[in-house]
């Protein structure tokens, strides 16, 4: 790939995070989750500034990728306010839901609205009474990657702020990738990041790659850390 080309891609994208179950402004009866710290390696440790608002909503069941998007597409139009809305799964203990992954709905009075006009869009929310308070769970996300790349096997992503992603050289377990993440972030000097582990296919070769968000973000930044990620992973 040639430095500083825009491309659009699809991949998927893993991580953990810590969630709690919200039972008030939603659809009666659903499941929905809301992510304590959408990127817990960050902001964990920034007390200060406003955090995202991640919220994964528990489907009746699994829907193919096209159905969301154009369910999606047709939501989006009855609001005035942008958000964002993707196909996942949540692993709680030994449970997994297929879920909504919903970011950017900034105003929590919109998520019942937003419920009902998915499901009259063929999008149906998995009625279920369960509760969980603070667990830390693994999330799949299947998406779009709008990225450009800025140096050689790295990339900023072109519509999310603070989010940035570079190759390594082989697919990793999660507890490979979680191993060598704690031993980056002893040896890390600089700002903190939260990371997270992606993949995309381009060009007819599947990309493997480490996401990493943080505000303070530049190219010398990802350099830097992307050394020490294949330092770590030798």
């Amino acid at each position: 790939m040639k430095q500083n080309k825009r491309f659009e891609v699809f991949g998927t994208l893993t991580k953990t995070e810590t969630v709690f179950t919200i039972d008030q402004k939603i659809l009666p009866g659903t499941l929905v989750f809301e992510a304590l710290k959408p990127f817990p390696g960050y902001y964990s440790d920034s007390p200060t500034g406003a955090k995202p608002v991640y919220m994964y909503l528990a489907l009746e069941e699994q829907y193919e990728l096209e159905d969301i998007l154009r369910a999606s597409q047709s939501v989006q139009l009855e609001f005035d306010m942008r958000f964002d809305a993707g196909k996942g799964f949540l692993q709680v203990f030994d449970t997994k839901y297929n879920v909504l992954r919903v970011r950017h709905l900034k105003d929590y009075n919109l998520l019942e609205k937003l419920q009902r006009s998915f499901s009259e869009n063929g999008i149906h929310f998995l009625h279920k009474s369960k509760k969980y308070k603070d667990e830390l769970v693994k999330i799949r996300i299947i998406k779009f990657f709008a990225l450009e790349e800025i140096a050689e096997k790295i990339y900023q992503d072109s519509r999310e702020k603070n989010h940035a992603y570079f190759e390594i050289p082989r697919h990793l377990k999660w507890e490979e990738f979680e191993s060598i993440t704690k031993k980056v972030k002893y040896n890390w000097v600089e700002s903190k990041f939260d990371a997270a582990l992606a993949s995309f296919y381009y060009d007819g070769e599947l990309h493997e790659v480490i996401r990493i968000y943080s505000d303070k973000i530049g190219l010398e930044y990802l350099i830097e850390l992307h050394k020490l990620y294949l330092e770590k992973m030798k």
